[in-house]
């Protein structure tokens, strides 16, 4: 008899089980995941945590709470790999185990290039269960050149991109004379290093490089002696391609040190730094930017304004500073009703020459080496005046207001990629 109690038990709780993969396998199925693979812990996990936010919001108010794509809803599940190279890796093993084939990553080119060669690889020797990358924020230019792969789509400007705009903008500005560099030590800071250097030399030969100085990622909680060395060597003007944390700490040390130069910027409207900046950034600090929450006193307020605002009443502690995530969720939806298909294969060749209207202009993922081209502002940095600046930022009375514009056009750069593409 308690033998054929067990049996009994036993045959229910494997039925049970079987009935929960099933139901598993149904819900998994009414959803495309889209793997987000970045630092959600570490000292950038502020940049990953508000990165996922965004993607979320944007995948609920432009494509789920309008019917989804194709039927089903869109949804971004969160892989830690702490910033590194090697937990990338990892992190993309775990998405792949769990049957995703969407990836999208955006916080250090380091991880991106382990990315791409990582899927590269898995695709070889999985052709039915390729893999897309979706990068949404990593911008070594050499990520859409060199390595330039067909299952790598990049969404936001490359540093070789925003250094034209920049550049162009520092020839006009003859108080410029004397040019600090400071960056990040990994692929991203030295690009911007050497691109820095090479542009500025073609533009304007008169202006001296009088520092150049790489520090590691995420590592330095005191950037006083950096700031120091900027001091004693003269500069009017700094360069960096620094993001997060780094740039927050940067700009604080020399707010701190009552340090008056120009600083140009990659990421100055980002998580943290228009507070770090405060007023002593008034005129001083400049971001090339995609957008900025001013951008609408010269494109009417529209469907973006509208979730930017929303976004930043439901994230009080993590303000929006970025629509890329908007263009690469619609772009992703319009290529899949394309494509009439989830296939990464089918969604890749419909995404190549796709345009879109987006929040900044009209916009174009370059079919030659899946590049995204689009207009770009050189934002500044100054309070609220009620005219081009409208809108502050975390809690301060100062944002940015456009004070150029490149078009399409304009930002467009050659491309050395040499892509192979699959049958």
């Amino acid at each position: 008899m308690t033998f054929k109690l067990f049996r009994n038990i036993h045959r229910n709780l494997r039925y049970l089980a079987y009935l929960y993969l099933i139901l598993l396998s149904i819900n998994a199925s009414s959803q495309i995941r889209i793997a987000f693979i970045d630092g959600l812990s570490g000292p950038m996990a502020n940049a990953g945590e508000a990165s996922l936010a965004q993607f979320k919001f944007a995948a609920d108010n432009f494509i789920n709470n309008n019917g989804g794509i194709l039927g089903q809803q869109l949804q971004f599940i969160p892989f830690d790999n702490k910033g590194s190279p090697q937990e990338t890796v990892v992190a993309l093993k775990n998405a792949t185990d769990q049957g995703i084939r969407f990836v999208t990553q955006g916080n250090g080119s380091g991880a991106a290039a382990s990315l791409i060669d990582s899927i590269n690889k898995w695709n070889e020797r999985n052709p039915e269960k390729t893999v897309l990358y979706l990068n949404y924020g990593s911008v070594d230019p050499t990520l859409t050149n060199e390595k330039c792969s067909f299952w790598h789509f990049r969404f936001d400007a490359n540093s070789a991109m925003r250094l034209e705009a920049m550049t162009n903008y520092i020839k006009q500005d003859k108080t410029v004379k004397r040019v600090f560099i400071i960056g990040q030590n990994y692929a991203h800071g030295q690009q911007v290093s050497n691109l820095t250097k090479q542009m500025l030399r073609e533009k304007r030969a008169d202006i001296q490089i009088v520092g150049d100085d790489l520090h590691p990622i995420g590592q330095v909680k005191d950037f006083s002696p950096y700031i120091t060395k900027i001091r004693e060597s003269k500069a009017d003007a700094v360069v960096t391609g620094n993001w997060g944390n780094d740039l927050a700490l940067l700009i604080k040390a020399s707010k701190d040190s009552g340090l008056k130069v120009k600083f140009f910027t990659f990421y100055a409207g980002s998580i943290g730094s228009p507070a770090a900046i405060g007023d002593s950034g008034n005129g001083l600090v400049y971001e090339v930017t995609d957008w900025h929450r001013n951008l609408y006193s010269k494109y009417p307020a529209n469907q973006y304004e509208k979730f930017a605002s929303n976004f930043n009443l439901n994230h009080s502690q993590n303000e929006i500073y970025t629509m890329r995530m908007v263009t690469l969720v619609q772009m992703f939806s319009k290529a899949a009703y394309k494509a009439r298909s989830l296939d990464p294969k089918l969604i890749a060749y419909a995404l190549e020459d796709m345009t879109l209207d987006a929040h900044n202009g009209k916009v174009k993922m370059r079919k030659e080496d899946h590049q995204l081209l689009q207009p770009l502002h050189i934002a500044a940095f100054g309070p609220i005046d009620n005219k081009p600046i409208i809108v502050g930022l975390e809690g301060t009375q100062y944002g940015f207001k456009t004070v150029s514009t490149l078009d399409l056009n304009q930002t467009t750069l050659p491309s050395t990629c040499r892509m192979v593409r699959p049958n």
